[in-house]
């Protein structure tokens, strides 16, 4: 799994892409249930501090997901049928972060005020796809899997 700013430095443009669709709310996050079903959850995206994050309420069921799976999907939303804009979407694995300083890093970067009793997630990048369909520009590159460190 990859940091997004790690992402972003290997593969600037599609990362500049995916930005743009994901601050276009809403976007959505799936992660596995216990019993192995997907779960797809709206969710406002933050990126800020060199990572990909969001926060959540404490006994919310996609951070119960994250926690005993890690696994996570996310696309970004389209205003029509059309897809105008294109989409983006990203696959990887979620940790929580406790780190009282990322916390504050990541507040400040948000585009809301979220409550003290939130939890944070940051997600790693496995692997980000985009599209479109002719009303946007895609990047030269539309499809990145990101190398695992663990496997360096």
């Amino acid at each position: 799994m990859t940091r997004w700013s790690a992402f972003a430095a290997d593969v600037p443009e599609l990362a500049a892409f995916a930005e743009a669709r994901l601050h276009a709310a809403p976007a959505y996050l799936a992660t596995v249930r216990a019993d192995g079903s997907p779960r797809v959850h709206p969710f406002t995206p933050i990126l800020g501090g060199g990572g990909l994050y969001l926060f959540m309420e404490p006994n919310s069921p996609k951070g119960r997901d994250l926690r005993e799976r890690r696994s996570f999907a996310m696309h970004n939303g389209v205003p029509d049928s059309e897809g105008t804009g294109g989409e983006v979407w990203i696959a990887g694995r979620g940790d929580p972060v406790d780190d009282v300083a990322t916390r504050a890093e990541v507040v400040a970067a948000a585009s809301y005020v979220p409550d003290d009793r939130y939890v944070l997630f940051e997600l790693s990048v496995r692997e980000v796809r985009c599209n479109g369909y002719g009303d946007v520009t895609l990047p030269s590159v539309t499809r990145c899997k990101c190398p695992d460190p663990a496997d360096a």
